[in-house]
């Protein structure tokens, strides 16, 4: 990646940083410190921590499960608990006085990889910002790992290119707590999932998934061998390869995907 993507890099964070502090999209958590009122009726305000186990206290409604939320969502559920037999057109108000502390795990090719501690919504570039930027060697793609439904993870690739180079938005993630990111090196392949050591690896001519794999130290005893997939940039966009065999040719930057089976 060229020089110009810190210069463009910089920009990018400052028009998007008011954006992300609308905190449009943040989900309420553990931690969060909520402030709470309702127009003509100051008995009902309150301050309050959102407990280890998701929920607020207010005053007539007593205990909400807040965990997940967005705040209109908050908004909407405490007026619609009120307009339930106790007031008339209740006007509510709440907004989130103090953030909780979001870590996130950077890794590969940044400047200050390691443990970011985030206060309040973060987007990707903002953590890159955080990580010191993208090293001179970095590739076109980062892969982003987060908690999914149960035990499974959820893994995102995201557009460099795209993003820096284009200014493509769609790629300028939302980060969560507990979220993992590593930045790819330009001529190396990333794999990610049910191997003993995911990772970063060279991947040069002729390498294929089973030579990854092997290079990662081969499979866990819970991967589903006959599921990988392949996450590749094609004309800058980014495609999917499903259930490749274990021969599958790789080139630069691909990011192999080998998921938990659940049989």
């Amino acid at each position: 990646m060229k020089l110009i993507l810190s210069v463009l890099l910089a920009s990018l964070v400052c028009l998007w940083r008011a954006d992300t502090l609308l905190a449009k999209d943040y989900r309420v958590g553990p931690g969060d410190v909520l402030s709470v009122s309702v127009y003509d009726n100051d008995d009902l305000a309150t301050k309050v921590r959102v407990s280890s186990a998701g929920t607020i206290v207010m005053p007539l409604l007593g205990q909400l499960e807040v965990k997940d939320l967005t705040i209109n969502e908050i908004t909407e559920k405490i007026t619609r608990m009120l307009s339930d037999g106790y007031l008339v057109n209740p006007q509510v108000n709440v907004f989130v006085e103090e953030f909780r502390s979001k870590k996130v795990v950077v890794l590969g090719s940044v400047k200050t990889p390691g443990l970011v501690e985030l206060n309040g919504p973060t987007n990707f570039l903002e953590l890159l910002s955080k990580s010191g930027g993208l090293d001179k060697d970095a590739g076109d793609t980062a892969t982003l790992q987060r908690q999914g439904t149960g035990e499974a993870k959820e893994v995102i690739v995201i557009d460099l290119r795209a993003l820096i180079d284009r200014g493509d938005l769609t790629q300028n993630l939302q980060i969560n707590d507990g979220d993992s990111v590593f930045i790819s090196k330009s001529g190396m392949c990333y794999i990610t999932g049910e191997v003993k050591e995911p990772g970063t690896y060279p991947c040069g001519e002729g390498a294929t998934v089973l030579k990854l794999v092997a290079l990662a130290k081969g499979f866990t005893g819970k991967a589903s061998k006959s599921s990988i997939n392949i996450v590749r940039l094609v004309d800058n966009k980014k495609t999917v390869l499903d259930d490749v065999d274990l021969s599958a040719t790789l080139t630069n930057n691909d990011v192999v995907v080998v998921p938990e089976s659940f049989f």
